[in-house]
């Protein structure tokens, strides 16, 4: 009987290994066809990579639609949790300002309308929140070269807000793109433009949540010299170091946009370096600031996209251009390893465009958002984006070793988005590495035009990346 258990159990082992070779036979050949839907792409000949299912939540039947403001890129932020609570914003279809909160990966959603309102035909003029350490809303509305209009909640975890308020009173009549970011230690920063395309300069101001108030950091960071501005983006790592990277631009048409640059902050936005550690004397200039990457103009190089940072605090920048003797803009990611830049083009596009003019203009790419994990070897790379070639859907580039070079790509949503951009929920991000996406489908008219369609509602996209 021994003898006739160890047979049998022989022979299961064989068939179990045959079975597995024959798993390993199908997975090699899947590898080689498109799989539609929300699985993967394989490009470059890369490895498959196992993700788990994208969730989308409803938080509200519906919001402006009619233009990109609810879903521009450079919103920081859309969403954004502190503790065990989300916040998110968007404008309602008649322009109102709507505050919304849950408890953290919880279903229901207990929704504000405000009594401020904006300009949403606007694309430029966005909503932008942030926490602070002691649990108080902040929350910036609706500037495109106008006086700042920023309040804050009357109390902590509150949706309920104070009167319009200044910051420091100096320098917020000319303001676009306010920015909050979240120190460690709870306080706060604020970046703006101070002045208009092609002749603007770079505000900081901090916010100490003790005393409860706001200072001027910096009233001229980046220099345009009354030339030319710098459309930034920028990060907070792990360690606190701060990065900031931009494009210049020459006039108000986005085909001047050229050159990558690139500064860091050690000590919460104070004092400035380059990626070799030599401090900069500020303001920092055009002829002063280090160059990740040179990049003509006429390149069709987009501005305000977004930055990450690896384990090691190395920092990585996703943008878009046009290489030399190319007709097609593509993704790029060009990141500091260490020693020196490095840049990996995501050449998978194959539709031509050209980037001219002034206004918020109708692109058939999203500006990208980039997400690190790891370092080194073990270094991983998510970038969020939309491509009228995939159906205008909230798409991934997955790149599980950036040694290899290599990426898939899969769809977080089933239906088209439109016009929309990704923006996501950092601090839950850089917390617990779940990605919330504030997703709307929204039509964009060329040079700031206004689109003629109903409310569309306001979306999470939760996820967690198997990286």
């Amino acid at each position: 009987m021994k003898r006739q258990k160890n047979t049998f159990a022989q022979a299961a082992c064989l068939t179990s290994r045959s079975f597995l070779l024959l798993v390993e036979h199908v997975r090699l050949r899947l590898q080689q066809v498109l799989v539609v839907g929300a699985t993967l792409v394989i490009f470059c000949s890369c490895s498959t990579a196992r993700q788990s299912e994208p969730v989308t939540q409803q938080v509200s039947e519906g919001g402006w639609a009619n233009n990109s403001v609810n879903v521009a890129v450079f919103r920081k932020n859309s969403l954004v949790t502190h503790k065990d609570t989300q916040y998110a914003a968007w404008y309602s279809a008649d322009q109102h300002v709507v505050l919304a909160k849950r408890k953290t990966g919880a279903d229901e959603w207990e929704v504000q309308q405000t009594s401020f309102k904006g300009n949403a035909a606007d694309a430029h003029n966005s909503i932008s929140i942030m926490v602070d350490g002691a649990g108080y809303l902040h929350l910036a509305w609706d500037h495109h070269n106008n006086p700042l209009n920023y309040a804050r909640s009357i109390s902590p975890g509150s949706l309920t807000l104070t009167e319009k308020m200044p910051m420091t009173g100096r320098q917020e009549q000319v303001v676009s793109y306010p920015e909050f970011y979240r120190l460690q230690n709870g306080n706060l920063l604020f970046f703006y433009r101070d002045g208009g395309s092609g002749q603007g300069n770079m505000v900081i101001n901090t916010y100490d949540t003790r005393s409860r108030q706001w200072t001027q950091l910096h009233s001229n960071l980046i220099s345009g010299e009354g030339e030319r501005n710098a459309y930034w983006q920028a990060y907070i790592d792990g360690q606190g170091t701060l990065h900031v990277s931009w494009v210049w631009r020459e006039s108000p048409d986005v085909a001047s946009n050229h050159d990558l640059s690139y500064a860091r902050s050690t000590d919460g936005g104070k004092t400035w370096q380059n990626s070799g550690g030599a401090p900069y004397a500020l303001p920092i200039t055009e002829a002063t600031a280090e160059k990740a990457w040179e990049i003509p103009q006429n390149s069709e190089l987009i501005n305000q996209t977004s930055m990450g940072a690896d384990a090691r605090g190395n920092p990585f920048i996703a943008t878009y251009w046009r290489e030399a003797g190319s007709e097609i803009p593509q993704y790029h990611l060009v990141y500091h390893n260490g020693n020196s830049w490095q840049m990996l083009p995501l050449d998978f596009r194959t539709t031509p465009f050209s980037l001219s003019g002034v206004g918020t203009k109708r692109i058939p790419i999203a500006r990208p958002q980039v997400l690190v994990k790891n370092a080194g070897s073990n270094t991983s790379v998510l970038m969020l984006f939309r491509d009228e070639e995939r159906g205008s859907k909230a798409s991934a580039a997955v790149i599980n070793s950036l040694a290899s070079g290599k990426w898939t790509i899969l769809d977080l949503t089933k239906e088209s988005l439109g016009s929309w951009e990704p923006s996501y929920d950092t601090e839950l991000w850089k917390d617990k590495g779940i990605l919330n996406l504030f997703v709307q489908k929204v039509e964009q008219v060329d040079g700031e035009g206004r689109a003629s369609i109903p409310p569309q509602p306001i979306q999470v996209v939760e996820w967690k990346p198997d990286f």
